[in-house]
């Protein structure tokens, strides 16, 4: 799948053939798109069972919804796959198959899944099941990349806890039990990370910051690029009033209690986490990849149903048609619908003319008429015949 590749689904009346025979109508698609502009494949459909008018119109507007809910999946899959892989484009394409086929090739041999979605069940029972699948697949990706982030996050805390600066890492290694004062009844020790560059304030002004603070007390304990840590001690009486007021002088109070065997157990954490971290990469990883498979089959599915009730609403019965698969890009896509544009406008009867010139126009009021005769007023722009275009990214 090469980025910018776009399809092109067209279903059209065999009759644009003198003959109404399906492989010269398929001849017929494919001059008319011309192989500059896309190539143009067989697009398999099977023959649905088809209910009343007014269950395939609202079975048309079902579809459209769905059709739309499967695309936001897909592209919701390709975004997790690319964040897990870090946005490397050419790892993260080698993720996206369908059924273990790269996506043009599954499009370009597409067949109905005739055992997970048989044709003779009624198409609103195929719609559900399409629906509740596509849904499925939505919850449990975003289940496991949810979980692989949470756990990411975890981790990413803990190393900061070890790596980081005075002002943020743990301070089990860093800091000796013997310095603070344990069990005190009047006294608490704090522990304060000032700036390198507020040292010479801090020891002017610690012991008038608040009252009652134990003069001397200041001990330096530990400095790196950034900031210098030191423990203070005061009455608990006015602990409070100290830590406050060291925040507003931006030099940030540490809150530490020793524990024993506390060095450990952070090591042992980080160990676990960097494991589970692993483990879950690994299960989001699968899970993305048969995601993105399963999801964008559902899609190409709902897009053939899209097409078969389309075509039943357009065209009538008994049903007599081709559909073809255009293969093009971004840039020719306008050229390919201006040339299907050229060649069946008619098939739109009068809601399609010519002007003066002989260039295709469009009649407003006719086409309003036209899609009301039908009761399916579809969305977006109104074309002669069944197109859809869509890109799988």
């Amino acid at each position: 799948m090469s980025k910018g590749t776009r399809y092109l689904l067209v279903s059209l009346p065999t009759s644009i053939s003198p003959s109404s025979h399906a492989d010269e109508a398929l001849e017929a698609l494919r001059s008319t798109v011309t192989n500059d502009v896309g190539s143009t494949y067989a697009f398999a459909i099977p023959t649905f069972k088809i209910g009343t008018l007014d269950a395939l119109v609202q079975q048309a507007d079902d579809l459209a919804k769905l059709e739309s809910a499967c695309e936001g999946v897909v592209s919701k899959v390709g975004d997790s796959l690319r964040n897990i892989l870090d946005g490397d484009d050419e790892r993260v394409q080698q993720q996206k198959t369908i059924n273990d086929k790269p996506v043009d090739q599954y499009l370009r041999t597409f067949q109905w899944n005739k055992v997970k979605y048989r044709a003779d069940k009624p198409i609103a029972e195929l719609i559900d099941s399409l629906q509740k699948e596509i849904a499925g697949i939505d919850n449990d990706v975003k289940s496991k990349f949810n979980q692989y982030n949470s756990v990411k996050t975890n981790l990413a805390a803990s190393q900061r806890r070890q790596t980081g600066n005075l002002s943020t890492k743990s301070l089990v290694s860093v800091v000796n039990p013997s310095v603070l004062l344990q069990d005190s009844e009047y006294l608490d020790t704090h522990l304060i990370a000032v700036p390198n560059q507020n040292v010479k304030e801090f020891y002017k002004s610690y012991e008038s910051l608040a009252p009652m603070v134990v003069p001397r007390s200041a001990n330096q304990i530990a400095a790196d690029d950034e900031f210098t840590l030191f423990s203070v001690v005061t009455f608990k009486k006015h602990s409070t009033e100290f830590v406050h007021k060291a925040r507003e002088k931006r030099w940030t109070p540490r809150d530490y209690k020793y524990k024993e065997g506390g060095k450990e157990e952070e090591a042992r954490e980080v160990d676990k986490l960097e494991k589970d971290a692993q483990k879950l990469w690994g299960e989001a990883l699968r899970l993305g990849r048969t995601g993105y498979s399963e999801s964008a089959m559902i899609w190409i599915h709902v897009l053939a149903l899209r097409v078969f009730v389309e075509t039943v609403l357009r065209y009538g019965l008994p049903l007599d048609f081709i559909c073809g698969l255009v293969q093009t890009t971004a840039k020719q896509t306008k050229k390919a619908k201006a040339n299907l544009d050229a060649n069946y406008s008619y098939l739109g009867g009068n809601a399609f003319g010519r002007d003066s010139k002989g260039r295709i126009k469009k009649d407003d009021q006719a086409m309003s008429n036209e899609m009301q005769s039908t009761g399916h007023l579809g969305e977006g722009e109104y074309s002669a015949y069944v197109y859809y275009e869509f890109e799988i990214v």
